[in-house]
């Protein structure tokens, strides 16, 4: 029986380990170069939205007189008010959402299946509302909604109502202004993603003898879920915040958390009460979008499990 010959280095160490601890000290001094290359954003995030953040819970923490207090928070469970506004803000931002993606998706899909040059063209009208200030477009549907606008007029002059509609000033009409300014920000991620999705997938449904229907529904539909998901996320947080359109267009009648905010800061001049609204704010966005972010994974995973 032969016995194999270990080579040995000058500390008696076989070969093998001398190239695991040169390894190991690669991957370390690479660490140390990524760490060197991300430490520019990774400061700039921590200045921008770690310590903002931070200085908002810790502002939130104090009461008007400056005592440590949790006298901030308890008013949520202690005023009707509160909870009043919290939940139109939310219902508002499902309202919207929910509106961007009835219209907007069935935009998207019909700009990704336009001619390159036809769909540019199209597209133009899609960005064209961001060359315009949202003040100025929130006031230009004041003008058509209100009693007396262009849509209550054109409507009586058919005679197809009596009397004016309630559009603006209402829920209604925060409902329609902040639709308006959010669907762009559904339709652009979701067109991106409808674009990327191979048209030889759709072809060979079709070739397995799936209708056109059940290829959008089975195929198309699935694939585009991702711009969709994006969509939704960017257009439901802006809504959280939106204050200029829901302050125009509600008239005082719809008051969201970002417009109580600005009335507890700047009439009240109450800055700890302040900062509790948007510290409950932001923990409950974020609750619910990593909610959503499972519901994701998780039907992503019955999907691959069914296949």
């Amino acid at each position: 029986m032969s016995i194999a010959s270990v080579s040995l280095d000058h500390a008696g160490r076989p070969d093998g380990a001398l190239n695991i601890d040169a390894l190991r000290a690669d991957a370390r001094r690479e660490s140390r170069g990524l760490l060197a290359l991300l430490s520019p954003g990774l400061l700039l995030v921590f200045a921008v939205i770690i310590v903002p953040i931070g200085w908002l819970f810790w502002l939130s923490l104090f009461d008007e007189s400056g005592q440590l207090s949790a006298a901030n928070y308890a008013r949520f469970f202690e005023q009707a008010s509160y909870i009043k506004t919290f939940v139109t803000t939310f219902k508002v931002a499902f309202v919207v959402t929910g509106a961007c993606v009835l219209f907007g998706y069935p935009l998207a899909y019909m700009l990704s299946q336009l001619p390159r040059r036809a769909a540019g063209v199209c597209l133009i009208f899609v960005i064209l509302p961001f060359w315009t200030s949202v003040l100025v477009r929130t006031y230009a549907w004041l003008v058509i909604l209100q009693r007396k606008g262009l849509v209550n007029t054109w409507l009586m002059d058919i005679g197809l109502i009596g009397q004016p509609l309630p559009l603006a000033n209402n829920f209604a009409g925060v409902v329609i202004g902040t639709t308006h300014i959010m669907l762009p920000f559904l339709v652009l991620p979701l067109y991106a993603s409808m674009k990327t999705i191979d048209v030889d997938c759709l072809r060979a449904g079709m070739n397995l003898g799936a209708s056109p229907a059940a290829t959008f529904r089975q195929v198309f539909f699935p694939l585009s879920l991702p711009g969709l998901a994006s969509g939704v996320v960017i257009v439901f947080v802006l809504c959280l915040g939106f204050f200029v359109t829901p302050a125009l267009m509600g008239g005082g009648k719809v008051i969201m958390w970002a417009m109580r905010m600005e009335q507890t800061t700047s009439l009240y001049s109450n800055w700890g009460a302040g900062a509790a609204l948007g510290v409950v704010l932001l923990a409950v966005t974020l609750a619910l979008l990593g909610l959503f972010h499972w519901l994701l994974g998780a039907r992503a995973t019955g999907v691959w499990s069914q296949r």
